[in-house]
């Protein structure tokens, strides 16, 4: 049975509570540097690193003082293989800077997030 998947118009509308963070995985390249095509079994794997959108403040430890995230928007971390809440952010628009040549602006596809806690990601890579 597939989990429930919430969908929201726009990365605003979510605001992580306590200790949630909002990442982004990364996705998997369909294309090697060369251009050989890979297939789909070598690509629908989810890549176990996400760079973080947004956190909550922190949650509260048992004498009430809010203990600080380890991460921040726009680190990179890596993920373990299971967990977090996925969301998926649909009918996003892209800037205005690139308008069709109707006048319209074009719709992105959707972005899959996903809601883990800080203490369920296992490190923050620093390159």
């Amino acid at each position: 049975m597939a989990a429930a998947q919430a969908t929201f118009k726009s990365i605003k509308a979510v605001v992580p509570l306590l200790d949630r963070v909002l990442v982004r995985r990364f996705k998997p390249e369909t294309k090697t540097a060369s251009g050989v095509i890979l297939p789909s079994s070598a690509t629908n794997q989810p890549i176990p690193e996400a760079t973080v959108i947004a956190t909550g403040p922190g949650a509260p430890d048992q004498s009430g003082n809010i203990r600080p995230m380890n991460v921040k928007p726009g680190d990179r971390v890596l993920l373990p293989g299971w967990g977090g809440s996925p969301i998926k952010l649909g009918d996003e628009v892209s800037p205005a800077s690139r308008w069709a040549a109707d006048g319209r602006l074009p719709r992105l596809r959707a972005q899959e997030y996903f809601l883990f806690r800080d203490s369920e990601i296992l490190a923050k890579i620093q390159e």
